[in-house]
């Protein structure tokens, strides 16, 4: 009899460590970082391929399921369909609050369907070297979750590493199962880690996990009985578009941030519950911070890594991330600098976890750099920010073939419009014109307009406005494919 095998891949992290490349409105698990195991895809997307992989002869996966949050929810698609994957559903969670809740809403999913699948929860922003071990690894660990027990992935550990809690397993079976999980432990100190690497038994808890969708619902339920309750309630006020699944807003609100470590996992050891733990020694790296790309990035003879158009002399372990420009290092030791089109960090290799302290900075003064590149991915496309001023900003835009813009207007800017590549179609008010490479337009103040492609390849077009306001806020949309307010 075959395992139903139900992916599920959590999308909902912001990424705040890797800024200024990763950001609130495009984070690291969209990217695609150099010194991965897959300079083609992002993290999302990887996690993606590798859990298609699991397939085999007496284990049938079902396309993913998806848990992120409404801001991510086309690129989410968009980056699926690169791969040429459609998503069983996309579970958005209208506020944040944790993993636990996140889990609940995608087993609630599989059973409301009349199914009991094997989850296989995966972070989206983590990457593998060694795909055919991970591969082997999860067999293992689906075998034994549908068996009914729970089942959690433990990194095999090659350093004395204080970022990442660990798990304690008992001795080995003799009937070759996975041994069981004697306790989940903290983020040590150095001494303690290193106590543990030298005494072996320990494992880094990277957050992948595997179990019955009413095994996990059972143990919530046991544990934390107010965080199931009140999932349920969201669940059960729910709404859905196509392939996107909304759980009631007010409900979820409601409902208790936890992790799943800590609202259940941790629980689990002398409870009663069989958690088993599968060793994973695939290369693996959660790339959750510079130091940590820096480790897995290609070197020269000085410990030095670099991406982009970058020339580093005289330098020792240093990163460089050069995004839109040359960027030249005489002299650094130790140090990581990522230059984006609107952002430069330079920071202290040891320290690249405090990049969060700039982030946090940034929100507090609500600057739009913490949110957003110069670049702004769309539904329909791009637009990048390539000059302003007082009263006028300047853009580059590109809209899909096929795609379209909302019909809107604006109260305090006016526009023009100029063809670089590809057709137009331009409505305002009343008329709809098309216009081809090298022609323009003008969309004065107050009037409704709208920009789609109708042709299959890429519009490109340069906008220029005018006018005493040029915020992204002065929309007023009156019709909209996507969806937006």
């Amino acid at each position: 009899m075959s395992i139903s095998v139900q992916p599920v891949i959590m999308a909902g992290g912001s990424g705040t460590r890797l800024w200024p490349l990763s950001r609130a409105g495009y984070p690291k698990q969209f990217l695609v970082l150099a010194g991965g195991a897959d300079e083609r895809h992002s993290l999302f997307q990887q996690a993606a391929l590798r859990l298609r992989g699991l397939a085999e002869p007496g284990i049938a996966v079902a396309a993913p399921c998806i848990v992120g949050n409404e801001d991510h929810r086309f690129l989410v698609l968009d980056q699926l369909r690169e791969l040429k994957l459609e998503p069983k559903a996309v579970l958005l969670e209208p506020v944040g609050r944790n993993t636990a809740p996140a889990v609940t809403l995608a087993a609630l999913a599989a059973l409301d369907q009349g199914e009991d699948p094997v989850l296989v929860v995966n972070s989206s922003d983590q990457t593998v070297t060694d795909t055919a071990a991970f591969t082997s690894a999860l067999r293992q660990a689906v075998r034994e979750a549908a068996a009914g027990r729970i089942v959690i992935l433990g990194i095999t550990p090659d350093r004395p590493e204080t970022g990442y809690g660990y798990i304690r397993v008992a001795a080995a079976r003799s009937d070759g199962q996975a041994p069981a999980v004697a306790q989940f432990v903290e983020k040590p100190d150095a001494a303690t880690a290193a106590r543990y690497l030298a005494d072996g038994g320990y494992f880094w808890n990277a957050g992948m996990f595997v179990l019955k969708a009413s095994v996990w619902m059972d143990a919530l339920q046991r544990f934390r009985p107010d965080i199931a309750a009140a999932t349920r309630a969201a669940w059960a006020a729910r709404s859905t578009d196509a392939k996107f699944v909304r759980p009631g807003k007010a409900e979820f609100t409601a409902v208790p941030s936890e992790s799943v470590d800590y609202a259940v996992m941790e629980q689990c050891p002398g409870s009663g519950i069989d958690i088993r733990m599968v060793a994973l020694d695939a290369g693996w790296n959660d790339l959750g911070a510079w130091e940590a790309v820096w480790q897995v990035a290609p070197k020269d003879a000085d410990g030095n890594a670099s991406v982009g158009d970058a020339i580093v002399k005289d330098s020792h372990n240093t990163l460089v991330h050069a995004h839109s420009r040359l960027v030249s290092v005489v002299g650094l030791d130790d140090v990581v600098v990522v230059e984006t089109a609107d952002a430069v960090l330079v920071a202290s290799r040891e320290r690249s976890q405090d990049v969060k302290l700039i982030v946090n900075q940034l929100g507090a003064e609500a600057r739009g750099e913490q949110t957003l590149h110069r670049k702004v991915h769309r539904p329909w496309g791009w637009y990048d920010s390539i000059d302003n001023g007082p009263r006028h900003q300047v853009k580059r835009i590109l809209v899909k073939p096929g795609a379209s813009l909302s019909l809107q207007m604006h109260h305090h800017r006016a526009e023009h419009w100029i063809v670089v590549s590809g057709t137009a179609e331009v409505t305002v008010g009343d008329k709809v014109i098309l216009l081809a490479e090298n022609q323009s337009t003008y969309i004065p103040l107050g009037q409704t307009h709208r920009l789609a492609n109708p042709g299959k390849v890429p519009l490109e077009i340069i906008e220029v406005q005018s006018g005493s306001y040029l915020g992204e806020d002065d929309i007023v949309r009156f019709e909209d494919t996507y969806g937006r307010a």
